[in-house]
This record gives C-alpha cells, structure tokens and sequence, in this order.
C-alpha cells in the first residue's frame, strides 16, 4: 500500500489507514490531502480518502473519488478493496464481491482481502465459494485453529458433514500429544464437542462415543460433556447408563425439564403425544414420586405429573403445586397451567380446585386442611387466577367480578390490571381500557401497551398512536416507534387500517416490518455464527407479510380509479396538457422534498462528532400516508413476492397455504391453487376455511369451457387423476362433500358457517336455507361446577366473522341484524354487537385507591398528591388524562 509513493508520503499514507481503522476521520483527510497536494492523481490515496468520507456521510464525494483512484490504478488490489468496502456498506453485496475477487486476481494471497470475502459469501450463502475460500485461508495459514475450524465449518454448512470430520481430525494430528495449554483448554474442549456432534449428525454413533470417552479429560464443559453422552448412549440403546447420567444431570439443574424427558425414554415411559395406557401412567406416577423426594426443590417435578395424572390424582398433584404458588404470588401461574385446559375433564377439576381454595382463605384464612395463616396477597392472587380460570372457559363476566374484587382488595399490583385490560379487548369499552391507564399512572407503559392493543382493535388508530407516543423519547414520535423496532405497534396498526379499508397506510406498516427483518439479515453480517437462523419464519415476519399479501389482493379485487396524480379534472384534459399537468406536479413533489430535507438539515442542532463524522439528518418521509405504494402496476405480483418468503419459511402455517390459494386462485394458476388445497387438506382437512378452499377451488374449475389447448388437457388431466387420491371428494359431488362436512361439525358455529357459505356459493338459489343453517346453530353450554355464569362454546371472534359474512357474502341485512341481536345477548360486554353492559366503565382506580384502607395502598392524601405531581411534572399525567377525555367523547 502506497508502495508507489516516496518515504515521507508512503508514512502518510499508513496514516490515513491507521485512522480510518481506529476511526479518526479528520486526521485521516488531513494526510490524505497532504499527499494528494503533491500527487493528486495517486489512485490509492483517492481511494483511502473516499472511503473516510463514506464514514463522514459523504457518499456521493466517496464514490466519485474512489471511482476516480480505480480508473488512475486499475491494478492496484488496494483501490479493489476499498471500493468493495464502499459497496459492502452500502449492502450491495454481490457488487462488492466482484470488487474483492478483481482485488484477489492482483494479490491472491490477501489474507485480509480472503477474510471479507468469506463473510460475504456467508451473508450471501454462496457456500460453495465460502467453502473455497476457507480452503484458500487454511493453505495460507495452517497455523491457526480458526481456519481449521472455519474450513470445518463451511463443509458443515454446506451439507458435507463427514467432510468436516477429517479436517478436525487432520488439525488434531498435527497437535502435540500435551496440547493444549492452560489457556487454551476450553476452547479446545469446544472444538472436541463440535467434532462429536458431527459425528452424532452423521448417525456414527458407535465413533462419537468412543471419541467422547477418549477425549473426556480434555473437554472442559463438564455439563454439555455429559449432556451429549446422554443423548449418544439413549440412541445407542445403553439405557441404564444414560439414565444414570440423566440423573446426575439432575443433581445439576433438577427444574431441567429434558433431563426428565430422557430418564422416561430410558425407562419406555415417553410418548410424543402425551397418550399413555392406565399401567404406564401408575408407572409414572411412582417414578416422579421418587424423583421428588430426591428434588424436593424442583418445580418440574411437581409439574410434570399434571400432564399425565388423570381423576382424583390430578387433583391433589394440582393442588400440592398450585397452592406454595399462590402463597408466594407468582403472575405466571395460570399460564404454567393452561395447557392442561386442553385436555379433556381437567378444566373442570382444576375450576372445582380453585374455588375450594378460594372459599377456604376467604373464611378461614388458610388453605382447606392447614391450620397456617395465609399472608393477605394470597387471596387476591388466587381471585387473579380464577379471574383468568373464568376468562380462559369464556365465563367473561364471572371473571370481571373477580378481577374487580382483586383490584379492590390491592389496588397496586399491576398485573391485575393487565388482565383486566385483557379483558377489555371483548368484554368492555375501549374506554374503560383507557380509563385504567389513566388511572394507573405508577406504571404506564406496562398499561400502555394492553391499551393501545386494545384501541387499535376497535379502529381508535389516533388514540393509540398518541398514548404510545407518551413513552417515547421527546422528538419526532412516529418515527421513534419505528426506530426502536416496535413490531406489534405497527403489525397491530395495519390490521386496523386494514380493516378501515385503508390499504395505503396498512402497507405502509406491514412493510415497515418487513424493513425490520430486512435490517436485521444485513446487521448480522458481523455475526455469521448464527446467520443461518430462519429470520423470517419469526411469527411477526409471518404476520406482515399475510397482512401485506391481503393488501394486494384487496387492491388487485377493487383498483383505485384515479391515483393522486390523476384527479377528475386531469381526466379530462387532452393528452398533451396531461403530460405537461404531470411534469409540473413531479417538479414541484421534487422541489417539496429539497426544501423538506433543507429544513431538516437546518433544525438538526447536533455538530459532527469527535471523530468528524457529522450527524446526518433524518430522511424525509415523502409518503407518510402510503398513497405511492398503491401506485403499483401489478399488485398480485407484489404479493407474490411475500408469498415465496411464507411458503420458504412458514410451509407449516394454514394461513400460508390458504393465502397461497386465494393469490394464484386470481392470478388463474391452477396447478398451484391446487397444490395449496392438497397442503391445507394434509396440515388439517377439518378446518373450515381449508373446506371453503377445496369447494371454491373445484366449483370453479367445474366452470371452465372444455380444454382445447395441450396444456390445457394436461392441466384437467392432472385434475381428474389427483381428485381420486382425495377421497372425500371422489366419486361425490361438491353438495355431498358440504353435507358430510356439516354432519360431521355440525356443533360447531364456525364449521356451519362455512357450510353455509360453500352452500349458497354452489346453489345461490338456497340462501335462505343457508342462512338457517347458521341461525339454527346451538350455544351450547358446559356446567361450571355450580359456580355462576355458563361455559359457552361460541368464540367471540367466530360470531364477528359470520356477521360480517351475512353482511358481505349474503348481503342479507336483515339476517346481519337478527344475529347482531342474538350476540349483543350473548356477549353483553362487547362494543361490536352493542352488547347491554358494554357502556360501562371501568372502575375508577383513584377511587379505588382513596377507599382502600391497606395491603400496599398510597393511603396518605399528601403522598398520592405528590406522585400526581411528579407525573404533571414531565407532562405525561396531563397527556394521559386528555387522553382519556379523548377516547370518552
């Protein structure tokens, strides 16, 4: 590097990389303009000093002097590089990689150069390059263990295991039989547990155990040793000693619920789905009866059991693990336990379980049996786990008395309120959701975040964006929001916005997602040891793209009929004085975004930094409503688009197939409509909405005008041979299929509706009919153990959609209004159906606060009054209580 260059300026030169790797950027352009002052064609150094301007925010100066160096010294691998480096900042890698390898053809032997390629040909997943290129690292320096291990590594990576073997075991032979020294032991141990789970991987168990007993001594993570040893002898089948080692595992970290796992399978007594026989379930009912009075302090010894204890047993294991809980308050506890709602009788048990507690700390103090005092908080914690017991069985108005009783016994734990606000996404007003955010001002983002999930359910997008914007720094508070990456605020403001109908402020969110994984790929390019985690199989990526994929399709069904560039007045112009209409508005949009970024350049009051780079201002958001984005010319394509990310990473999502269907349904793709109907009826052909697909989707094609192209005779060919391997629709008609599918659901609101649906679709002439089929459905209820209230089956959101349904697909009015009525009933609390108590407003938490005498209450006036002060200090009280004025209006 600046070989070219005489001594004095060649030191200059080592200066301006010394600063641009220690990131003294002034100094590095003061050297760079020295030399440049004497030779200012010197490619190298334009290089170098475009490369400190990149740093200093100055690209379009970076470029054009880079540029200018490679033209001045095209055979310079220095100019190379820099100018890769400048892509690769500005994450245009494949461009970026062409500059590194034109850089290797004049230096092939860059260490430095071989390194930056091969975490590009990570980010990239070129893995055969990054398999060469680690090869090329290795041969230049065997000495070092991390080219062994990178080159290792990259097999791996490339699906070549066996491969990665015999280079960690070529490195172990090149190593003294004393190795590794003090300071190495644990990574060598590391390298060595690497190496046995390859040979796991590759299914060489009979090696990977002789290896781990040989390396024992050497392997310094004695838990993750005997971990792997477990998992190698129970695949082996040597069960005793690996249950010997799960055991002492246990004496390590007893609340290690895999380490149970393995002694049931060492023992034949573990079953993936959780069925076992009456003889294997006394079997181990005595197993964990021992292993807790081994480990009498674990948690998952207690609540293991409870998944496979049935009748009186499940009722006092339940009771022994429920009750030290509740005494020492643990919030979590009724989601430790809700997973056994799920199986069959044991909501009842537990529902019997919790109101006995109940009763008996009520009257007595203690629980049923003891003769110790409970402290006070043990009551309001078990009112907080019947309250969502309540909730859980759709006993919504049960469990609101309940959380009101806990609420009054103490007002000051946050959590109660939580649920409360939970409770408030159905059953009450968003009002009252907002009240008791405004009351509860001790903790206002805990609060916040259930309210304004809870706004943005009933469309109040305003009133959600300015309670959230109370909890962020002082400044521009939109983009805050986006800055700190608030996923479930923007995912849960597209919904609402979608639902509004507003299409371009929906993408605009669901988008802005998507931008946050996209910057959470290219950030990880620093950290390619778990790079090639699915990103995007992540449920919020999922989320934005079905909500963006909806979009599309809803703008592909109802295209704008005049964009913002062409109003009804431009429509009717002649052509020329469009052209010139159009020109004028693009200058004066063009015009609006200089002065808007001049403005904002103006008001930045932050200088450069210490090391001379200078803060640059925040782009401006030109379309903050999203109206550019409806502006697409093939929006099903767009869709698509998000479509191959869901199929790539979500293949086991229903809603991904479903979406799959709808999409290439209107872009008349029919093998892969039909390829979407095959996965949906292989994940759950139960589900009403995979029973709406496989309807539409053969009722459609049963419209076509006979094939008379050879595709097309292909095309219906593959059909009729793939309808017979599904044998519900074989040899019967689509009336048949819709009548077995009823008969077999027939309990079931959502399983009606759809048949219904699919009914007046084959048969418009029995829309009434249809429309019976729904009002006739059941609410069918469960008794509650004598408690009061009833268990309903019919899901709030279920009797929303059929609503919606009547009023759309039916465009019956009448019969919208008929189950309005009928709902409004059933859920009283709900602000849809304008249920009779939905009105109602929450109790007031400052009351509540005055009256309450003890148990933690701010009970002296003075005090509560300087809380209140200290919030009106910052403005968020005064903020908070407009707020609520807001939302009560």
């Amino acid at each position: 590097m600046g070989s070219s260059l005489p001594p004095k300026e060649a030191n200059l030169f080592k200066v301006i990389v010394k600063s641009y790797e220690t990131k003294q950027y002034k100094r590095g352009l003061k050297a760079a303009d020295a030399i440049l002052k004497k030779f200012p064609e010197h490619g190298e150094t334009l290089s170098m000093k475009g490369l400190t301007l990149n740093c200093m925010d100055r690209k379009a100066e970076a470029y054009e002097l880079v540029r200018r160096g490679l033209k001045n010294d095209l055979k310079s691998h220095v100019c190379w590089h820099v100018y890769g480096l400048l892509y690769r900042s500005d994450r245009e890698y494949r461009e970026a990689i062409k500059c590194y390898r034109n850089a290797l053809k004049i230096d092939p032997n860059n260490i430095e150069i071989l390194r930056d390629l091969s975490l590009l040909q990570a980010q990239m997943r070129d893995l055969t390059g990054f398999v060469e290129t680690r090869q090329q690292l290795l041969t230049l320096k065997p000495n070092h263990r991390m080219n062994w291990i990178g080159f290792a590594v990259a097999h791996h990576l490339n699906s070549n295991g066996l491969k990665a073997i015999e280079i960690l075991e070529a490195y172990e032979g090149t190593l003294e039989d004393d190795y590794p020294p003090d300071n190495e032991r644990y990574e060598h141990g590391e390298m060595l547990l690497y190496k046995i789970s390859l040979l796991e991987e590759c299914g060489l168990l009979d090696r990977a155990l002789q290896e781990i007993r040989k390396k024992e001594a050497k392997i310094v993570d004695k838990l993750s040793f005997k971990e792997q040893m477990a998992s190698i002898l129970l695949k082996l089948g040597h069960l005793e000693e690996a249950e010997k080692l799960f055991r002492s595992l246990l004496v390590m970290n007893a609340d290690n619920y895999q380490y149970f796992i393995g002694i049931q399978k060492c023992l034949g007594l573990y079953s993936e789905k959780g069925q076992y026989s009456s003889e294997e379930i006394e079997h181990l009912d005595e197993l964990y009866k021992s292993l807790r009075d081994n480990y009498h302090w674990s948690s998952a010894v207690k609540r293991i059991p409870l998944d496979f204890l049935q009748g009186d047993k499940f009722r006092e294991a339940a009771d022994n693990y429920v009750r030290p809980l509740l005494t020492k308050g643990v919030p979590s506890l009724f989601s430790d336990l809700s997973p056994l709602y799920e199986q069959p009788g044991k909501a009842s048990i537990l529902e019997d379980l919790f109101l006995q507690l109940e009763d008996s700390i009520r009257t007595t103090g203690c629980f049923p049996g003891c003769t110790i005092k409970e402290p006070p908080s043990t009551l309001m914690w078990t009112l907080f786990l019947v309250s969502q017991h309540y909730d859980r069985r759709g006993q919504h108005e049960v469990a609101l008395v309940k959380i009101d009783e806990a609420i009054a016994h103490t007002p000051t734990v946050i959590d109660l309120y939580s649920v409360k606000i939970s409770l408030g996404s159905e059953k009450t007003k968003i009002t009252s959701a907002t009240q008791l955010l405004l009351c509860w001002v001790l903790v206002p983002m805990h609060s916040g975040t259930g309210t304004q999930c809870r706004m943005l359910k009933k469309w109040q997008v305003g009133p959600a964006e300015k309670t959230a914007v109370l909890f962020t720094k002082d400044g521009d508070q939109h983009n805050n929001l986006h800055d700190m990456q608030c996923m479930w605020y923007e995912l849960a403001s597209g919904e609402s916005y979608y639902r509004q109908g507003d299409l371009g402020r929906a993408l605009k969110k669901f988008l802005a997602v998507e931008k946050h994984y996209a910057d959470i790929t290219e950030d990880q390019f620093d950290f390619h040891s778990y790079c090639l985690h699915q990103l995007h199989s992540h449920e919020y990526f999922h989320k934005a793209a079905a909500g963006a994929i909806r979009c599309y399709m809803k703008l592909h069904d109802a295209p704008l009929k005049l964009t913002n560039e062409e109003s009804d007045e431009m429509s009717k112009l002649p052509p020329s004085q469009r052209k010139k209409l159009r020109q004028k508005q693009k200058k004066a949009e063009a015009r609006a975004k200089k002065e808007a970024e001049e403005k904002v350049e103006a008001e930045a009051t932050s200088g450069p930094s210490k090391s001379g780079k200078s803060q640059h201002a925040r782009p401006v958001d030109l379309d903050p409503h999203g109206e550019k984005l409806l502006q697409v010319e093939d929006p099903l394509s767009e869709a698509t688009k998000y479509l191959k990310l869901l199929q790539n990473n979500s293949s086991s999502s229903l809603e991904t197939h479903i979406l799959s269907f709808e999409l290439n349904m209107r872009k008349k793709k029919i093998l892969l409509a039909f390829q979407a109907v095959k996965q949906l009826i292989k994940l759950d052909q139960n589900n009403p909405d995979c029973h709406r697909c496989l309807i539409k989707f053969f009722h459609t094609i049963s419209n076509f005008s006979a094939p008379e192209t050879d595709s097309e005779k292909l095309i219906w060919n593959v059909l009729e041979a793939e309808r017979r391997d599904i044998s519900h629709v074989h040899e019967k008609s689509l009336l048949e299929v819709n009548n077995s599918f009823l008969e077999k659901h027939k309990d079931s609101l959502a399983h009606r509706a759809a048949t219904a649906e699919m009914l007046y679709l084959l048969e418009p002439d029995r829309k009434i009919e249809a429309i019976k089929l729904i009002e006739d459905s059941v609410n069918t209820t469960a008794s509650g153990n004598g408690s009061p209230g009833a268990v309903r089956k019919w899901k709030l959101e279920d009797c929303v959609a059929v609503h919606k349904m009547l009023e759309t697909v039916f465009v019956d009015q009448d019969a919208a209004t008929r189950w309005k009525t009928w709902c409004a009933e059933y859920f009283p609390y709900s602000t849809y159906f304008g249920g009779c108590k939905s009105s109602s407003a929450a109790h007031s938490v400052t009351a509540t606060i005055q009256n309450a005498p003890e148990n933690g209450v701010v009970a002296d006036p003075e005090a509560k009054e300087e809380i209140e002060d200290s919030f009106s200090s910052n403005g968020k009280m005064q903020a908070l209580k407009n707020l609520s004025d807001l939302s009560i209006q």
